[in-house]
């Protein structure tokens, strides 16, 4: 009788076990990789900074040239 009681309690022991690595993971088989990151820049931040350039481009070029049109003096002409 003495046999079967530790033979039963190691039964239970290695079944306690067992149960418990199973409970533990059983929820990471129907676990699902997470999505992908969004892209750092969707285009629109590259117009916009496209955008900039050519508004201080033409910034730059107004008043590179509008002074020489609203001046007295002729430059060009000798």
């Amino acid at each position: 009788m003495e046999s079967f009681n530790s033979t039963s309690r190691a039964f239970k022991a290695l079944f306690t076990f067992f149960s418990l690595i199973f409970f533990i993971l059983s929820p990471l088989v129907d676990a699902t990789p997470a999505p992908a990151p969004a892209p750092s820049s969707d285009g629109t931040s590259i117009d916009q900074g496209i955008a900039y350039v050519l508004m201080l481009l033409a910034l730059v070029l107004t008043y590179l040239i509008h002074p020489l049109d609203a001046s007295s003096y002729n430059f060009f002409l000798n």
